[in-house]
């Protein structure tokens, strides 16, 4: 059986989705992987399918996820993915129920249920506080709070869909942890949305894209150990 790993906040995640490929996904892992250890903050990396295992054996803090899996067992099923495929290559987790690749709630309890049988970590997008609420009662590891029409624009959340969208999931499940994203480009936006109460945030295509990723990424993680030091040092 595989072991589960440990999260704990504050916790940062990079998915570079379709933006990087081959070598520059690599590339960006090994720099996460390097800030991860100077600022003591934990980097969930979800990494495309064939970089998985690649990142996982360069590497030696990141948390690497799985963008999706579907809920099948081994045998039939061709093209879709395997949770044991993605397990076997190093992923530690799986995210679930992204915009960009949405999957009814019944296919997202089920394939809940295959993570949980595998020991991976799991985090579910959500949109609104219907939907955290929802995915709040599937007990994941973690998650992601954004609305969906702020993804990619660098315009963040407001302060009150961070308080309530924290408050809707603890109402249901006061261990799951609360990762606040959409829009966030700015070591500034990790501050503020950690400082307001989230366990952790990430990024996407701030990081992916810039010019100076190294300089990006280590911004964000140093801002969300100030913010969480500072809120938790009260």
């Amino acid at each position: 059986m595989y072991e589960k790993k440990t999260l704990n906040p504050p916790f940062f995640e990079i998915g570079p989705k379709q933006y990087l490929y081959g070598d520059e996904v690599l590339e960006l892992a090994l720099i996460a992987d390097e800030a991860s250890a100077k600022h003591n903050v934990q980097v969930i990396f979800t990494a495309p399918y064939p970089d998985i295992r690649r990142v996982r054996e360069n590497t030696k803090n990141l948390i690497v996820f799985a963008p999706h899996m579907d809920p099948i067992r081994v045998g039939r099923g061709l093209a879709d993915i395997l949770p044991e495929s993605v397990r076997a290559a190093g992923a530690d987790g799986v995210l679930l129920g992204h915009v960009e690749k949405q999957i009814s709630y019944l296919t997202l309890k089920k394939t809940m249920d295959r993570a949980k049988e595998l020991n991976m970590l799991t985090l579910i997008c959500t949109d609104s506080k219907a939907e955290a609420m929802a995915a709040a009662l599937l007990s994941p590891t973690v998650i992601t709070a954004e609305p969906n029409d702020l993804i990619g624009t660098g315009k963040t959340s407001s302060l009150g869909y961070i308080r309530e969208s924290i408050e809707a999931i603890h109402s249901i499940d006061p261990n799951i942890y609360v990762l606040i994203g959409a829009g966030i480009s700015t070591g500034k936006d990790v501050y503020n949305v950690i400082r307001e109460g989230a366990d952790a945030s990430g990024s996407s295509s701030a990081v992916a894209c810039a010019q100076d990723k190294r300089a990006i990424v280590n911004e964000m993680l140093a801002a969300a150990r100030q913010a969480w030091d500072e809120r938790t040092s009260k």
